[in-house]
């Protein structure tokens, strides 16, 4: 053997040694022993559980007792809920926060058992402020939810009215504009049906009252998220809004004026698209959209202006295939509408508004027959739906309705709830669940915390 060749085997192994590895970089101190690697996996974070609770539906129970409002904040936690959604203005559109602008709710129309009538609120506490307490004690996160565009309600049975645009007479150009067989109406002037009488979502002093509803609700201390809800036209559909407001914002929005006003639009008495639409039909339709879409968007900026922390968030129904009706396109931008839809075009994908949200709640209410499926009107369809046309642009939740769906009015159904818990968990960013009031009224409970527990087994 050669004496080159001897001192480069000689050498070999101190190259060896100091030769970088990727998966050991050279250290003086390494022994040549592997590093340790934790066996534990990961662990998935538990999805957030939220329930909602109606402002006249459970006003018998909280608006004048803080205890009550203390001992089932407690039972919700327990049950496994982890956030509750308040509703402090109901569809009267009186309020259950301090407000500069909205009148404070004194009286609010309820069903109680078998009886329907009025409740008095005579109670001085604050109402949101017990919930942001009491459910902060509890363990749970507190979100405020408003009737949007809502501002009064004519009761069944001849009970009356009750709101701000029946006890402020100039209030009746806020209101919105129903395009009926019989004529342009007021919403305040149609007497046959009872419900919330509706806002026009064009009108400018409307959009600011409700933009300083959400400043002063993000002002709360504490308060952990707002949610929007009824943000959308009237329960006419497709008859509202044509109100002289929404006339001159849609003629501005097409940049010429409309000849003949409404039945360019849509002819009196229309309640569903024609076979064929027009460009100003179509028009029309993006229009009311871009509408919802824009003061979305001032709500979310003015939210986040007040404070920064804040979630900001809108509840929709999940029926996206015809929610086109009330004027709301939640999906993602970028999710394309147009190839599924024959009534939408590209600006009206553009008014999908989900990316200004930093949350969304979809009610997939569907009834007792209806939890497993692909297509709308399941809770799996639903929930799988909405995930599509959101496009990964804001998390959300998705449940039914467990007291008024198709099946769920007399309860009974409590041998559903982990299914439907499971189903819409697994399904969704979260669990979504419409109203507190149906727990209680038929004892879902335990039958709630058996889905919810057993979630939870799958993330520990």
């Amino acid at each position: 053997m050669s004496k080159r060749t001897l001192i480069l085997l000689l050498a070999l192994p101190i190259l060896w040694c100091c030769h970088k590895d990727d998966n050991h970089p050279w250290d003086p101190s390494w022994g040549g022993k592997e590093e340790p690697v934790d066996p534990t996996p990961e662990k998935a974070e538990a999805k957030p559980r939220y329930v909602w609770i109606d402002a006249a539906a459970n006003f018998d129970d909280y608006g004048n007792s803080r205890e009550n409002i203390k001992a089932d904040c407690r039972k919700i936690a327990q049950t496994g809920f982890t956030d509750i959604i308040v509703d402090v203005r109901a569809t009267t559109g009186d309020v259950l926060f301090k407000s500069s602008v909205a009148p404070a709710l004194e009286r609010i129309d309820r069903w109680r058992g078998s009886s329907y009538g009025w409740a008095e609120r005579t109670a001085t506490f604050d109402y949101l402020q017990a919930f942001i307490e009491e459910g902060h004690a509890a363990g749970l996160k507190v979100h405020a939810a408003i009737n949007t565009l809502v501002g009064g309600y004519l009761c069944p049975y001849g009970l009356g009215t009750q709101g701000m645009v029946y006890s402020d007479d100039a209030k009746k150009d806020w209101c919105s504009v129903q395009n009926l067989s019989t004529g342009l109406t007021n919403c305040l002037d149609v007497t046959e049906g009872y419900g919330a009488r509706f806002l026009s979502p064009a009108n400018a002093e409307v959009q600011n009252f409700v933009v300083t509803l959400v400043g002063e609700l993000a002002a709360y201390k504490g308060l952990d998220g707002i949610v929007l809800d009824r943000c959308r036209y009237d329960d006419s559909g497709l008859q509202s809004d044509f109100s002289p407001a929404s006339r001159a914002a849609f003629e501005k929005y097409i940049g010429q004026t409309v000849g003949k006003w409404p039945e360019d639009v849509f002819a009196p008495g229309t309640t569903s698209l024609p076979s064929y639409l027009s460009n100003l039909q179509r028009q029309w339709l993006t229009f009311r959209a871009k509408t919802i879409h824009d003061l979305v968007e001032k709500a979310a900026e003015k939210a986040h202006s007040v404070n920064p922390d804040i979630k900001f968030g809108v509840y929709v129904g999940a029926w996206y295939s015809s929610y086109y009706e009330s004027g709301v396109n939640w999906a993602s931008p970028k999710y394309n509408c147009k190839l599924e839809y024959s009534w939408a075009d590209a600006s009206y994908q553009a008014a999908g508004f989900a990316d200004l949200l930093d949350y969304i709640f979809l009610g997939a209410y569907a009834g007792t027959t209806g939890i497993h499926g692909s297509s709308e009107w399941t809770m799996e369809g639903f929930c799988k739906l909405g995930g599509k046309r959101l496009a990964g642009a804001v998390p959300y939740a998705a449940g039914p309705d467990i007291g008024n769906g198709s099946g769920f009015e007399n309860g009974g159904q409590g041998k559903l709830m982990p299914d439907i818990v499971s189903t819409c968990i697994s399904n969704a960013d979260g669990l979504f669940i419409f109203d507190l009031c149906h727990i209680k009224m038929y004892d879902y409970w335990s039958d709630l915390k058996s889905g919810i527990d057993a979630y939870l087994n799958t993330v520990k």
